[in-house]
């Protein structure tokens, strides 16, 4: 070959290499942009893209930009395997993340699973228990024995009273999440004693729960446990008020009181009520870079018209972004198992602290915590900046407040 023909196909080469390099790395996922998770899933949306903003300002990964590539899927089940399968197969997408929570992560199993992709998912419970999957990995706290870790912190608490409880009540969503929410809480209730004297579900297509709560209210059990999600918790809380329910403790896994939509809607309904979180401002879990990264998403939050705090789920749905950056990093590659196999060996180093993954990609060791709504006046959203107004009862050292008891619903 020419010495001119042979630099001419020499700086060609390097014209390609470079334009490839230059094409971002696509992160493609499924989120409710409207629906009944839609507050919650588009607030998710705006950390991850705080997230791609600041990568990319900083020179983007492996000298690549990153983009996220996402479609809406209305908060509907149905429609998250076809969004899946058009992500890998049609957008061509490197890596795939999951949206906001179990129902609508579950579906996407399958897919993922089809094409031997990491899928790192986002607030979902126990889904991977029955796939096994080795390149599924979950950014929700529940540790190596999820069903049973999500609730277990619940009945710590209700044991700790004295007269000791005898019974409880279980109700729950017929739903993917609260199933395995409702199967951990039965089995930790049977666990420590306590006599279930009621345990039923009810269709997601509910609206009315004077029935279901009169019906919980007529078994008269000393702690309440409800598994529910956002428009659900509104209405079961909205009934017990009405019907002036009573217990020693009420509350569970209530998603959606964690949002401060819910939150300034409800007001003193909430006073009394236990639930999990993940992130408060509480003094004991202002980790490294979660109070400036709040900063930002709070100047953010008006414009983008979500949730104006961001304390649910906005900091994990960021930290998991940076999982993702640092696995990367980690492994110089986008290659799924090479990341794959990064996240079961590493510590993970994020704003909502360290993480690493043990069995079936769930957290190595467990950290549910569990708080308490207190003295809530009104409806003003300043209120809930106060730490003392949703106080932490465990773990232990994360503690910043003492439980309030026996509930009384709608107590000021």
């Amino acid at each position: 070959m020419r010495p001119a023909i042979a630099a001419l196909v020499a700086l060609l080469l390097a014209t390609v290499a470079t334009a490839r390099a230059a094409e971002p790395i696509t992160i493609g996922f499924a989120e409710a942009l409207t629906g009944g998770l839609a507050a919650v899933g588009k607030s998710g949306i705006l950390a991850a893209q705080i997230w791609a903003d600041e990568v990319n300002a900083k020179g983007g990964l492996l000298g690549r930009p990153v983009k996220l590539v996402f479609y809406d899927n209305q908060s509907n089940a149905a429609n998250v395997p076809g969004i899946y399968t058009k992500l890998l197969d049609v957008d061509h997408v490197d890596l795939i993340i999951s949206g906001y929570s179990t129902n609508m992560t579950d579906p996407a199993m399958p897919v993922a699973i089809g094409h031997n992709k990491l899928f790192v998912s986002l607030f979902c419970l126990a889904v991977n228990s029955e796939f096994h999957y080795p390149r599924y990995f979950s950014m929700l706290p529940t540790g190596p024995d999820p069903k049973h870790a999500f609730s277990r912190g619940y009945f710590d608490l209700a044991l700790a009273q004295s007269p000791r409880p005898q019974t409880v009540a279980i109700v729950a969503a017929d739903a993917e999440f609260a199933k395995n929410a409702s199967d951990g809480a039965r089995d930790n209730a049977k666990a420590v004693g306590l006599r279930i004297v009621y345990d039923s579900t009810y269709p997601p297509t509910t609206s009315d729960f004077t029935p279901v709560v009169r019906a919980v209210r007529a078994a008269n059990a000393d702690v309440i446990y409800v598994a529910s999600y956002p428009p659900d918790a509104a209405g079961i809380l909205r009934a017990a008020n009405e019907i002036g329910l009573t217990a020693i403790l009420f509350g569970g896994a209530m998603v959606g009181l964690q949002t401060t939509a819910l939150k300034t809607q409800l007001g003193p309904l909430l006073n009394g009520i236990v639930v999990s979180e993940n992130w408060l401002p509480a003094p004991t879990m202002q980790f490294p870079g979660v109070l400036d990264f709040l900063k930002r998403y709070q100047a953010k939050a008006p414009s983008e018209g979500v949730d104006p705090l961001g304390y649910f789920l906005p900091p994990w749905a960021y930290a998991r972004m940076q999982l993702m950056a640092q696995a990367i990093e980690g492994t110089q590659s986008i290659d799924d198992g090479k990341l794959a196999d990064y996240f079961r060996t590493h510590t993970f180093k994020t704003i909502i602290g360290d993480v690493t993954f043990g069995k079936d990609g769930e957290w190595g060791t467990p950290r549910v915590v569990w708080t308490q709504f207190q003295n809530i006046k009104g409806n003003d959203l300043e209120q809930f900046k106060d730490p003392s107004i949703e106080v932490v009862l465990l773990p232990q050292e994360l503690r910043s407040g003492t439980l309030l008891w026996p509930y009384r619903s709608g107590r000021q």
